[in-house]
């Protein structure tokens, strides 16, 4: 490889793994000052956390027409528009007046971030020579994970120092900037095949629907995000309380242990072939269910034991069930991409909701016995839909949560 090749090479990975830090360094932003933003507005746990669900409402209804958009306008525009469009809801959010508002914004800067990472993966699989794509998705998925862990950490740092609406501000500027960074960094597609049309892909994407193999793995994309989403928001809460107290600072501390899964994920294809895809998955989740039965426990290091293991857990079965999506769907790949992104997202809605009644309910307790539920439908709809196929799987093109 030439020296040129060489830098063009770089450019290119850098340019995936920027695009996948600020879709997700914004989407889960709010979840470590929940607490905070709950003594703002006056509203209660259940009530606040419609601030995740409307961003991940509006990722599930797009999510499937933003890869049929792409397969007819190219890639690498539709990235950078949407990464310099997300930093206007973000900045409106931090203007936002009223709780209402609050929720507006965010639901549109969801409706903005399926056209950055499902297009980034659909570029990814176009550009890169198979060999080389699956070590491209992972230069992707760690700047994912590491954009959903910085929108907590950097949040909760800076709402302590200089307060939240300006922690908004800087996740703006830095959507921006990297917006800019892409534009110049990333080589417009070269192997890209313009779609017949919408009409075309939209009949291609139903097509996925009559695929018993990629509903069962829509269903459990479904089960991982509606299991994050309730565990991360509502341990919140709880952490906040006597006798944690946590501050915004130490609330997005917590989420380094997402770091502890990304860091697994390479490993992925290697556990998939000794032990088989069902296999594997089982005792995944199997170990999740213990993970979120452990954060029950009063020490707070046996919370945070739980907590890592309920995050990588939940990075495998993620990693296997999107790789599963790309070796099932034989043609259409961005809308079967697609359609997993709006389970998966739509999975998130529902455990915010449904997590919001549970707290309210019965506090914690009821929130993991919630989890344990869901992981339990997971492992049947694993053991009685998924092939007996031991094929390798790449890692996962979506950051989880």
């Amino acid at each position: 490889m030439s020296p040129t090749q060489d830098r063009n090479f770089l450019a290119r990975r850098i340019a995936v793994g920027l695009a996948g830090y600020c879709a997700f360094i914004n989407l889960y932003s709010p979840q470590a000052i929940l607490p905070l933003l709950s003594t703002e507005y006056g509203a209660g746990a259940a009530e606040i956390s419609t601030i995740m669900t409307a961003g991940t409402l509006a990722i599930a209804l797009t999510a499937p027409f933003t890869g049929t958009v792409a397969d007819v306008l190219g890639r690498k525009r539709v990235i950078v528009a949407a990464m310099l469009i997300v930093a206007v809801p973000t900045i409106m959010a931090a203007l936002a007046p009223t709780l209402g508002a609050l929720i507006f914004w965010r639901f549109v800067q969801g409706l903005v971030l399926p056209p950055i990472f499902a297009v980034t993966i659909a570029y990814i699989g176009d550009e890169w020579p198979a060999h080389e794509a699956t070590a491209a998705a992972g230069v992707y998925t760690s700047g994912a994970s590491l954009g959903g862990f910085s929108g907590r950490f950097v949040t909760g740092i800076l709402s302590d120092l200089i307060g939240w609406r300006e922690a908004f501000v800087v996740l703006a500027l830095i959507s921006v900037a990297g917006a800019l960074a892409v534009a110049m960094l990333l080589p417009r597609e070269r192997k890209f095949v313009r779609s017949e049309g919408l009409i075309a892909s939209g009949k291609q994407m139903l097509r996925h629907f009559r695929n018993p193999q990629l509903l069962a793995t829509y269903a459990v994309g479904f089960g991982v995000l509606f299991n994050f989403i309730a565990t991360f928001t509502y341990i919140s809460f709880r952490l906040a309380a006597p006798p944690y107290n946590f501050s915004p600072t130490a609330l997005g501390a917590i989420f380094v242990v997402y770091l502890v899964g990304s860091a697994l994920t390479p490993l992925i294809g290697m556990a998939v072939g000794r032990f088989g895809r069902r296999h594997f998955m089982i005792g995944i989740i199997a170990l999740w269910i213990v993970g979120i039965a452990l954060t029950l426990a009063g020490p707070l290091w046996v919370i945070l034991l739980g907590l890592i293991l309920c995050a990588s857990c939940g990075l495998l079965c993620q990693a296997v069930s999107t790789g599963y999506v790309a070796i099932t769907a034989q043609a259409g790949r961005s809308s079967a991409v697609g359609l997993y992104v709006t389970s998966f997202y739509l999975g998130g809605s529902f455990g915010a909701a449904l997590g919001g009644i549970a707290w309210t309910l019965a506090g914690w307790p009821a929130c993991v016995a919630m989890v344990a539920i869901m992981l339990a439908i997971m492992a049947i709809i694993v053991v009685t839909a998924w092939t007996r196929t031991t094929k390798p799987v790449p890692p996962s093109p979506i950051e989880p949560a």
